[in-house]
């Protein structure tokens, strides 16, 4: 599961890092608290290069009458994404990178208490996804689901799932742009790339913002 996720790295550095096209309508930044079915960055390949756009957070499968017709979608499992109806024909032909800071998760106490811990790394990570444009007679969505897979050993202790993390010499293999190989990048990252600790739960809340929910405490 990866259901928040932070990211402060500005615009036009996201698309000097990707060797990207930025848009005109990218989010802004920093945001400590980024939530499912809003606006996020996103690094896809369109008209023979990487572009950095905007797509909503949330895939929506394109039988759906309207976005919230079903399930929100906002994580695809490695293990059965080229199984899921949803995902099928994405896995294979609209695969895309989510640049971020950092993710958040919890840990739940017996009493069901909530903890988050924020997990990141010494550079920005780039979380794998899939994409799908989608519109009815109202509206119209450039959509995204991050892929997630079993978590490493460190994450274990926090949570069974984890966002997969492609590292940059893949970035290319990823989007498409080195021939086939993605299906075994879809793994869980190595046990040193990440750090953790916990943080305030004022984060659970999706009004929360400002830097100091990245504060450890």
């Amino acid at each position: 599961m990866c259901g928040r996720i932070a990211n402060t790295l500005p615009n036009d550095a996201m698309a000097r890092l990707f060797s990207a096209l930025p848009a005109n309508d990218l989010p802004d930044v920093p945001n400590y608290n980024v939530c499912p079915t809003t606006g996020i960055q996103v690094v896809m390949r369109e008209e023979d290069q990487r572009k950095l756009v905007k797509m909503r957070w949330g895939f929506i499968p394109h039988w759906y009458k309207k976005p919230n017709g079903g399930p929100l979608l906002i994580n695809a499992r490695a293990e059965t994404i080229d199984e899921k109806p949803a995902f099928r024909n994405a896995c294979r032909e609209r695969r895309c990178l989510i640049p971020i800071t950092g993710f958040y998760e919890w840990t739940r106490l017996e009493d069901g208490t909530r903890l988050p811990w924020y997990i990141h790394s010494d550079a920005p990570l780039a979380l794998a996804s899939v994409w799908q444009d989608w519109q009815n007679s109202d509206e119209q969505h450039r959509t995204c689901a991050i892929v997630t897979t079993q978590a490493s050993t460190p994450m274990a202790d926090i949570h069974h799932r984890m966002p997969v993390i492609i590292p940059q010499d893949k970035w290319g293999m990823w989007l498409g742009e080195e021939g086939k190989g993605a299906a075994r990048l879809m793994q869980p990252a190595p046990d040193e790339l990440l750090k953790f600790y916990r943080v305030d739960p004022k984060v659970n809340s999706n009004r929360a913002a400002g830097p100091e929910l990245i504060e450890p405490i």
